[in-house]
């Protein structure tokens, strides 16, 4: 353990929030339940960000911004979504402060209040329904494919770092449509475009699924998620894209003219991730030493640490061979940091940037320097070995897509060895109680049984799998009639 980092086998909870802490992603701030994004986190997040966006980008879709405030009038609209989200809502009341006359500071001015109350932005889905009514006339204004970032609160009473905070960062995909069935495509292309996303830069695989009704999102017809593991065995979802039906547009009454000149409702789509992604990327890779980074979202990809000694030529060597070597990364796209300050000892900065979970460390000491070769460390599987200088860049390109791959690899493994099929109520509560991980079982499905298990055993319906097979079995509670197996097991 590394720096008081409590073990994940002893308290994996304090365990993450220690990483989450320690590494220099986030930060507890003065307003409960808010969550300060440090520079590392934030850099994190901006490498995610920008990833996506060039996702959504390539899919059709541009950005655009709408309000932080909601008027409450716009939640009543559609039944379903308010009462999903009541709860959680934050509520304007008034709009200015004033000097308290007694002498106690400022206090909120009574002859302020708003006409009408507004609400923080928990979900954007009625704001920008409501705009969307002055954009959408005719079917040439079709499909309508944007994309917001931005900041929601949703009122937590049990916040944790990243992963559950009263304010957030997330983006928020609202799409139009002229049919049913390009609404469906747009739904399920956006959760494969997380899919890939969580694949291939974050390392993380992932189940992709519909959710019962019960876990629907408030207003959706159907919800689409791509479910993870966490090393703890729990299941954390990881991003959601919702297929809306008509129900946005009949309450804003947002019509189309179709080539026949008749007006029909359009189709609609929401999807979004946040911040909580972050969260994940801790869980999935972390150690007890530390962050583990994937390569392609690390902010830093190499860090180069000299061993000067008071050779002043030896250090002149190091200094010219990692400005050359900086600028051969550069130029292939890795992020590379020389870090020559001297007022932190090798040793201090080699624990550092363990602890930040940068993917590859090279070390250029004057010995090494002589005999043309410089010291790599990788921070997945912490192995080191020597490089040839004349290799490196090369070398450190290659090591860079291994470790990528290998902490994909790793999590797939983990995955599939903690995912267990059972057939009866005895073997699931024991597969929970003393293994963790997915339980893929029968259900045999009605709402009442999904709560009842949940109630029984604290786990959920994670989703019914995309690619899940047609099987005959009975619900391993009731025993009634099923014709396929879900994905249940205890989440965050």
């Amino acid at each position: 353990m590394s720096k008081g980092i409590t073990s994940r086998t002893d308290d994996y909870a304090k365990w993450y929030n220690d990483i989450v802490l320690k590494s220099g992603l986030a930060d507890y701030s003065a307003v409960k339940g808010c969550m300060v994004i440090k520079p590392h986190g934030y850099a994190l997040w901006e490498n995610m960000r920008d990833a996506l966006d060039k996702m959504f980008k390539d899919t059709g879709h541009q950005n655009a911004y709408f309000p932080i405030f909601i008027p409450k009038s716009f939640l009543s609209k559609e039944a379903d979504h308010v009462d999903g989200f009541a709860k959680e809502c934050a509520v304007v009341t008034h709009y200015r402060l004033k000097n308290d006359p007694n002498g106690g500071g400022v206090i909120v001015d009574p002859d302020a209040k708003l006409e009408e109350e507004l609400i923080v932005r928990p979900t954007s889905e009625t704001i920008i329904w409501n705009t969307y009514k002055d954009w959408i006339q005719s079917y040439r204004d079709l499909p309508l494919l944007i994309n917001q970032w931005a900041n929601v609160v949703r009122w937590e009473m049990r916040t944790r770092l990243f992963l559950r905070t009263t304010e957030f960062l997330w983006q928020e995909g609202h799409t139009a449509h002229a049919t049913k069935q390009e609404a469906e495509e747009e739904t399920q292309r956006m959760l494969e475009v997380y899919a890939t996303f969580a694949e291939q830069f974050m390392a993380m695989p992932v189940i992709r699924g519909v959710k019962t009704a019960n876990e629907r999102f408030a207003g959706a017809v159907d919800t689409y998620c791509i479910e993870a593991m966490m090393q703890d065995g729990k299941a954390l979802q990881a991003g959601t894209s919702h297929f809306l039906g008509q129900n946005f547009a009949k309450a804003f009454d947002v019509k189309f003219q179709d080539v026949d000149n008749n007006h029909e409702y359009v189709w609609a789509t929401s999807w979004g991730v946040s911040t909580r992604l972050v969260g994940a990327l801790v869980m999935a890779h972390s150690d007890d030493e530390g962050l583990v980074l994937p390569p392609k979202l690390a902010p830093v990809q190499v860090v180069i640490i000299p061993i000067f000694n008071k050779d002043v030529e030896a250090k002149a060597r190091i200094n010219d061979y990692a400005a050359q070597l900086m600028q051969e990364l550069k130029q292939q796209g890795v992020r590379v940091k020389f870090d020559n300050d001297e007022n932190s000892r090798p040793g201090w900065k080699f624990a550092e940037y363990e602890m930040k979970g940068m993917p590859v460390r090279i070390t250029l000491g004057a010995r090494d320097m002589e005999n043309n070769i410089a010291e790599v460390a990788r921070r997945d599987t912490k192995a080191k070995e020597s490089v040839a200088l004349e290799n490196l860049s090369a070398h450190v390109v290659q090591l860079l897509d291994d470790i990528q791959n290998n902490m994909y690899n790793k999590a797939l493994k983990f995955q599939q060895d903690n995912t267990r099929r059972v057939d009866t109520w005895d073997e699931f509560v024991k597969v929970l109680d003393e293994q963790s991980g997915f339980v893929s079982a029968h259900w045999d499905g009605t709402g009442e049984t999904e709560e009842k298990i949940k109630e029984l055993s604290k786990a959920t319906i994670r989703c019914i799998p995309l690619n899940n097979e047609q099987e005959a079995g009975v619900c391993i509670l009731t025993g009634k009639p099923s014709t396929q197996r879900v994905l249940f097991a205890r989440a965050y």
